[in-house]
């Protein structure tokens, strides 16, 4: 078991930079903190589910866009190109499976 406190591992830079909170071979949980016009370039991967801790920025999944702000979730299917871009200071975390 591990318990690990968010608030202490969000950090901000200049450039993006995901923090990974946990790794096994069978997911990865990396910690998103973006700053107003950041953004992660849409991209494939495997299943993802996207939890938007504060903030709001906008998601792009196979082409299209949406609004996502603290507490919404997001499930991407493996093989599904998506991305994000913060509209204002967000914090959000991922749990990337396969």
């Amino acid at each position: 078991m591990e318990i690990i406190d968010v608030n202490e591992r969000t950090e901000f830079g200049p450039e993006f930079m995901p923090r990974i909170l946990r790794v096994k071979p069978e997911y990865k949980v990396p910690l998103i903190c973006m700053e107003p016009g950041q953004e992660i370039k849409p991209h494939q991967s495997g299943t993802g589910i996207f939890y938007f801790i504060s903030g709001s920025g906008v998601m792009t999944v196979e082409g299209k866009e949406f609004g996502v702000k603290a507490g919404k979730m997001v499930f991407i299917d493996k093989g599904e190109v998506r991305g994000i871009r913060a509209t204002e200071r967000l914090v959000a975390f991922a749990v990337s499976l396969g």
